[in-house]
Protein backbone atom coordinates (compact mmCIF):
# COMPACT_ATOMS: atom_id res chain seq x y z
CA UNK A 1 0.00 0.00 0.00
CA UNK A 2 1.41 3.39 -0.79
CA UNK A 3 0.42 6.19 1.17
CA UNK A 4 -2.59 9.03 -0.40
CA UNK A 5 -3.44 12.52 0.86
CA UNK A 6 -6.88 10.67 1.12
CA UNK A 7 -5.88 7.89 2.93
CA UNK A 8 -3.85 10.12 5.92
CA UNK A 9 -6.90 12.70 6.14
CA UNK A 10 -8.99 9.00 6.90
CA UNK A 11 -6.00 7.64 9.00
CA UNK A 12 -5.39 11.11 11.08
CA UNK A 13 -9.17 11.74 11.59
CA UNK A 14 -9.14 8.48 13.25
CA UNK A 15 -5.79 9.07 15.27
CA UNK A 16 -6.46 12.26 16.20
CA UNK A 17 -8.27 11.89 19.63
CA UNK A 18 -5.66 9.72 20.88
CA UNK A 19 -2.51 10.45 19.14
CA UNK A 20 -1.08 12.44 22.09
CA UNK A 21 -2.03 9.77 24.72
CA UNK A 22 -0.77 6.69 22.57
CA UNK A 23 2.23 8.52 21.09
CA UNK A 24 3.06 11.76 22.87
CA UNK A 25 5.58 10.16 25.57
CA UNK A 26 7.33 7.63 23.27
CA UNK A 27 8.07 10.83 20.71
CA UNK A 28 8.50 13.48 22.95
CA UNK A 29 12.75 13.14 23.65
CA UNK A 30 12.82 13.59 19.48
CA UNK A 31 10.73 16.30 19.78
CA UNK A 32 13.01 17.80 22.21
CA UNK A 33 16.24 17.27 21.06
CA UNK A 34 14.49 18.51 17.75
CA UNK A 35 13.94 21.96 18.97
CA UNK A 36 17.09 22.13 20.99
CA UNK A 37 19.03 21.31 17.62
CA UNK A 38 16.83 24.13 15.68
CA UNK A 39 17.84 26.93 18.43
CA UNK A 40 14.91 29.45 17.02
CA UNK A 41 15.66 33.11 17.80
CA UNK A 42 13.26 35.78 19.46
CA UNK A 43 12.07 37.36 16.09
CA UNK A 44 12.38 34.31 13.74
CA UNK A 45 9.56 33.20 11.62
CA UNK A 46 9.14 29.41 12.12
CA UNK A 47 7.59 26.96 9.77
CA UNK A 48 5.96 23.61 11.31
CA UNK A 49 5.23 21.22 8.63
CA UNK A 50 2.80 18.56 9.66
CA UNK A 51 2.65 20.48 13.41
CA UNK A 52 -0.53 17.36 14.27
CA UNK A 53 -1.65 18.20 17.14
CA UNK A 54 0.62 21.32 17.99
CA UNK A 55 2.52 18.66 20.22
CA UNK A 56 5.83 21.08 18.90
CA UNK A 57 4.02 24.29 19.49
CA UNK A 58 4.81 24.60 23.14
CA UNK A 59 8.66 23.74 22.89
CA UNK A 60 9.08 27.09 20.78
CA UNK A 61 10.77 30.13 22.74
CA UNK A 62 8.97 33.32 23.47
CA UNK A 63 9.30 35.87 20.60
CA UNK A 64 9.09 33.80 17.74
CA UNK A 65 6.48 33.70 15.24
CA UNK A 66 5.39 30.11 13.92
CA UNK A 67 3.24 29.26 10.91
CA UNK A 68 1.73 25.42 11.57
CA UNK A 69 0.31 23.93 8.45
CA UNK A 70 -1.69 20.24 8.76
CA UNK A 71 -3.61 18.08 6.28
CA UNK A 72 -5.49 16.69 8.65
CA UNK A 73 -8.57 19.38 10.21
CA UNK A 74 -8.80 16.97 12.92
CA UNK A 75 -5.62 17.11 14.08
CA UNK A 76 -5.51 20.82 13.73
CA UNK A 77 -8.29 21.31 15.71
CA UNK A 78 -6.36 19.69 18.74
CA UNK A 79 -3.34 22.31 18.15
CA UNK A 80 -5.61 24.85 17.77
CA UNK A 81 -7.22 23.96 21.48
CA UNK A 82 -3.19 24.45 23.00
CA UNK A 83 -3.68 28.26 21.58
CA UNK A 84 -2.47 30.74 22.76
CA UNK A 85 0.38 30.32 23.72
CA UNK A 86 2.04 33.63 26.06
CA UNK A 87 4.83 35.32 24.02
CA UNK A 88 4.66 33.34 20.82
CA UNK A 89 2.75 34.26 17.64
CA UNK A 90 0.90 31.05 15.93
CA UNK A 91 -0.76 30.76 12.56
CA UNK A 92 -2.08 27.52 11.99
CA UNK A 93 -3.70 26.49 8.31
CA UNK A 94 -4.80 23.19 6.52
CA UNK A 95 -3.11 22.87 3.45
CA UNK A 96 -0.94 20.22 1.52
CA UNK A 97 2.72 20.37 2.64
CA UNK A 98 3.57 18.60 -0.61
CA UNK A 99 1.99 21.99 -2.72
CA UNK A 100 2.28 25.33 0.13
CA UNK A 101 -0.49 27.88 -0.67
CA UNK A 102 1.04 30.91 -1.82
CA UNK A 103 1.77 34.57 0.02
CA UNK A 104 3.12 32.66 3.13
CA UNK A 105 6.25 34.70 2.88
CA UNK A 106 9.57 33.92 4.17
CA UNK A 107 11.13 31.61 6.97
CA UNK A 108 14.24 31.62 9.07
CA UNK A 109 13.55 28.08 10.09
CA UNK A 110 11.67 24.58 9.37
CA UNK A 111 10.21 21.56 11.99
CA UNK A 112 10.01 18.33 9.51
CA UNK A 113 9.08 16.29 12.55
CA UNK A 114 7.48 12.97 11.67
CA UNK A 115 6.55 13.89 8.88
CA UNK A 116 8.61 13.24 5.23
CA UNK A 117 7.77 9.45 6.81
CA UNK A 118 3.66 10.10 6.29
CA UNK A 119 3.59 12.44 3.19
CA UNK A 120 3.28 10.48 -0.23
CA UNK A 121 6.24 12.29 -1.87
CA UNK A 122 8.69 13.25 1.13
CA UNK A 123 11.01 14.61 -1.73
CA UNK A 124 8.65 17.51 -2.62
CA UNK A 125 7.56 18.59 0.70
CA UNK A 126 11.14 18.91 1.42
CA UNK A 127 11.34 21.19 -1.56
CA UNK A 128 8.33 22.92 -0.94
CA UNK A 129 9.70 24.17 2.07
CA UNK A 130 13.08 24.70 1.11
CA UNK A 131 11.69 27.20 -1.34
CA UNK A 132 10.31 29.00 1.60
CA UNK A 133 13.20 29.73 3.30
CA UNK A 134 15.60 32.41 3.19
CA UNK A 135 19.02 32.09 2.25
CA UNK A 136 21.15 30.71 5.11
CA UNK A 137 17.66 29.53 6.82
CA UNK A 138 18.05 26.47 9.03
CA UNK A 139 15.69 22.90 9.24
CA UNK A 140 15.44 20.18 11.21
CA UNK A 141 14.19 16.61 10.55
CA UNK A 142 12.89 14.35 12.97
CA UNK A 143 11.71 10.89 12.04
CA UNK A 144 11.47 7.17 12.12
CA UNK A 145 13.99 6.32 8.98
CA UNK A 146 15.17 3.03 8.10
CA UNK A 147 19.37 3.20 8.74
CA UNK A 148 21.32 4.33 5.83
CA UNK A 149 23.36 2.26 3.59
CA UNK A 150 21.43 -0.54 2.93
CA UNK A 151 17.65 -1.60 1.83
CA UNK A 152 14.95 -1.84 4.49
CA UNK A 153 15.10 -5.42 5.47
CA UNK A 154 12.70 -8.17 4.65
CA UNK A 155 11.05 -7.93 8.16
CA UNK A 156 10.93 -4.24 8.38
CA UNK A 157 8.95 -4.01 4.55
CA UNK A 158 6.99 -6.44 6.27
CA UNK A 159 5.78 -4.53 9.36
CA UNK A 160 4.98 -1.58 7.15
CA UNK A 161 2.66 -3.17 5.21
CA UNK A 162 0.93 -2.44 9.10
CA UNK A 163 2.70 0.99 9.57
CA UNK A 164 1.56 2.54 6.36
CA UNK A 165 -2.34 1.28 7.06
CA UNK A 166 -1.72 3.75 10.40
CA UNK A 167 -0.21 6.33 8.23
CA UNK A 168 3.10 6.16 8.57
CA UNK A 169 6.37 4.45 6.10
CA UNK A 170 9.02 3.14 7.77
CA UNK A 171 11.11 2.11 5.06
CA UNK A 172 11.94 5.61 3.74
CA UNK A 173 15.32 6.53 4.10
CA UNK A 174 17.33 10.21 4.93
CA UNK A 175 19.44 9.97 2.49
CA UNK A 176 16.84 9.57 -0.66
CA UNK A 177 15.01 12.70 0.54
CA UNK A 178 18.15 14.57 0.80
CA UNK A 179 20.67 14.09 -0.93
CA UNK A 180 19.33 15.07 -4.47
CA UNK A 181 20.79 18.01 -6.56
CA UNK A 182 17.55 20.25 -6.24
CA UNK A 183 18.19 19.62 -2.43
CA UNK A 184 20.11 23.16 -1.71
CA UNK A 185 21.09 22.23 1.58
CA UNK A 186 24.52 22.36 2.85
CA UNK A 187 26.03 21.25 6.45
CA UNK A 188 29.51 23.57 7.57
CA UNK A 189 31.85 21.05 9.72
CA UNK A 190 32.00 23.51 12.50
CA UNK A 191 27.90 23.49 12.64
CA UNK A 192 27.74 19.77 13.32
CA UNK A 193 26.09 18.96 17.13
CA UNK A 194 25.91 15.43 17.34
CA UNK A 195 23.96 14.02 20.45
CA UNK A 196 26.20 10.92 21.54
CA UNK A 197 23.91 9.58 23.78
CA UNK A 198 21.97 7.19 22.08
CA UNK A 199 23.44 5.37 18.85
CA UNK A 200 21.96 2.59 16.44
CA UNK A 201 18.84 1.05 15.76
CA UNK A 202 16.76 0.26 18.68
CA UNK A 203 12.95 -1.19 18.76
CA UNK A 204 11.01 -1.80 16.43
CA UNK A 205 11.30 1.45 14.33
CA UNK A 206 14.88 1.08 13.77
CA UNK A 207 17.00 4.75 13.67
CA UNK A 208 14.61 7.51 15.05
CA UNK A 209 17.04 10.57 13.79
CA UNK A 210 17.38 14.09 14.03
CA UNK A 211 19.08 15.97 11.76
CA UNK A 212 19.87 20.12 11.30
CA UNK A 213 21.22 21.84 8.42
CA UNK A 214 21.02 25.12 6.83
CA UNK A 215 20.07 26.32 3.14
CA UNK A 216 22.53 27.45 0.99
CA UNK A 217 22.70 30.24 -0.79
CA UNK A 218 22.86 28.76 -4.33
CA UNK A 219 20.68 26.35 -6.45
CA UNK A 220 23.65 24.29 -6.00
CA UNK A 221 23.83 21.59 -3.60
CA UNK A 222 27.04 21.05 -1.23
CA UNK A 223 26.98 17.48 0.48
CA UNK A 224 27.98 17.85 3.90
CA UNK A 225 28.29 15.60 6.79
CA UNK A 226 24.95 15.33 8.60
CA UNK A 227 24.21 15.93 11.82
CA UNK A 228 21.95 13.24 13.07
CA UNK A 229 21.24 11.47 16.13
CA UNK A 230 19.71 8.13 17.26
CA UNK A 231 16.93 9.07 19.13
CA UNK A 232 14.58 6.65 21.54
CA UNK A 233 11.58 7.26 23.07
CA UNK A 234 11.03 7.02 26.85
Amino acid sequence: MRLTNRWNRLVYRLWAPIYDTVLGAFFRPGRRRAMALLDPKPGERVLLIGVGTGADLPLLPAGVTALGIDLSAAMLARAHARLPLPGREVTLIEGDAQALPPGLGTFDAAVFNLVLSVVPDGAACLRETLRLLRPGGRIVIFDKFAPEGASPSPARRLLNGVTTLLGTDITRRLDDLVDRPDSRLSCRDEERRVDHSSHGERGTLGCVRVMVSTVSRNSGSTRGPWTSTSITGR
